[in-house]
Order: structure tokens, then sequence, then C-alpha cells
């Protein structure tokens, strides 16, 4: 099995759209959270992952947008949830709301978690990661830090696709993954992709100018 593994995309539509026609054919797409904040396309990120029926689990921003809860946010943050929660449809928010904190597919084979696997909002950096983050899968995935990065342990393999909407791992193209679970191999990509159309809308939408900016560096 072949599985196409994408993490924070953050409203970032342009950069979505890059990585989907960048993707070789997988068997399937998932996604470890944060679909939403940030950038000004949460409605059609949602709708494109929705429509394509990705098993997605719920990031900080996610469940900041449907519950009204923060995370040590930022007024960069604030402004992109405040943004989501107007932009979003009812079915949309219906759908976020229903995203659970984790989820294991393939059998078992497979855990999507956004932060720590046992500690949702707990940022886990690559240098971070351990066999100690398995559990009986051969795959964890996480996301959160927006770095790019993974470990291949006798246990299995942790893996954080980087961000595909705000990567912060000093590349700014966008970010993702594709796993081969009967070879155990990852392939880390990254794929250019217009940020000069994701910084016009930022400001057409009056979003804090730094969400703009930050895309060129890729913090």
């Amino acid at each position: 099995m072949r599985l196409g593994v994408i993490s924070d995309v953050h409203g970032n539509l342009p950069a979505l759209e890059a990585v989907l026609e960048s993707m070789p054919s997988v068997d399937r797409l998932v996604c470890a959270g944060d679909v939403v904040g940030y950038n000004p396309w949460p409605e059609e990120c949602v709708s494109e992952l929705a429509e394509r029926d990705v098993p997605t689990v719920s990031g900080n921003h996610d469940r900041a947008v449907t519950s009204g809860t923060g995370f040590r946010f930022n007024s960069m943050a604030a402004a992109g949830v405040d943004y989501a929660r107007d932009a979003l449809s009812p079915a949309s928010m219906d759908w976020l709301s229903a995203l659970p904190k984790n989820r294991t597919l393939a059998d078992g084979r497979v855990k999507l978690a956004h932060g720590h696997p046992n500690h949702p909002d707990r940022y886990t950096y690559p240098d971070d990661f351990s066999p100690s983050l398995l559990d009986d899968e051969d795959l964890l995935v996480l996301g959160h830090t927006h770095v790019q990065g993974y470990r291949i342990y006798d246990d299995g393999i942790v893996l954080n696709p980087g961000s595909v909407g705000q990567p912060r791992d000093g590349d700014p193209r966008a970010a993702y993954a594709v796993v081969d679970l009967d070879a155990m191999e990852i392939e880390a990509e990254r794929v250019n992709y217009d940020i000069d159309r994701v910084a016009e809308r930022v400001r057409k939408a009056g979003l804090p100018e730094r969400l703009a900016s930050r895309l060129y560096e890729g913090k």
C-alpha cells in the first residue's frame, strides 16, 4: 500500500493544489490535521479533503475554529482562526468538528496524530522522535511542528510530512510525503507553488502582513 501523507494545510489552497498535482499515484491520501488557520482559503481546503474522503485528525487550529478554544495563539494565529470561523460553511464546520484527535488505518498499521500521540498539542520535532512513540502501528504520522522529517526504527517509522501551507524548516516549498507500507520506505517531497498569489490574497483579506511575508522565508 502506498500512502500520500500531508499535514498542516492551513487554508493555503495554491499549496494544496500544487501538492495534489505533484503527488504520484497512491492508494490513499491521509492528513495529520490543521486543515484551516493562517491562510485565506479555509472553506476550499476543507471541501477538497472532505470531497476526497481523506482520513484526517483534528489539529489545534481546527479545534480552535470549531470550539472557540485557543492554544497559546499569537495575534497572527488568532486572526486566522477568526477568519476561518467566519468563512466556513455549516457543512465544513461539521466536518471539522467531527475529526478525532487520533485515528488508525490499514488494519492498525497506520496511526495519525497531530502533535504527540498522547498529548495532541505537544510539539514533537524530528529530533524528539524515538521508538517509544510507537505502539503497535508500523507508521506513526505526526504534524504540528511544520518541520519535515522521519526516523526508521526496527519497530516502525515515525514521520512528519512537513507543512503543506506554512513550512517552518527554512524551505518555503510545500511539503508532503509518500510512504510505501510494504517496503517500509519514505519519499519526503517538496514542491513549488505560487506564493505571490497567497500573499496577495492574505493582504486582500485583511489578515496580518507577516502571514504573507513569512511564506517566502519558510518560517
